[in-house]
């Protein structure tokens, strides 16, 4: 199960989550064989 942690400075929208997760998925399943129902992905905004 891939468990991928993004840290970012300041804030995101829930849509631009939505879509960086979409996105990392997706590769995940293309290029690692990883399926999306297995892929855990958290979102950590930190201050600068």
């Amino acid at each position: 199960m891939p468990y991928v942690n993004i840290r970012v400075t300041g804030t995101l929208s829930r849509e631009q989550k939505t879509q960086i997760a979409a996105e990392v998925t997706d590769t995940l399943q293309r290029i690692a064989h990883k399926p999306a129902s297995y892929t855990y992905i958290t979102f950590d905004e930190v201050s600068e």
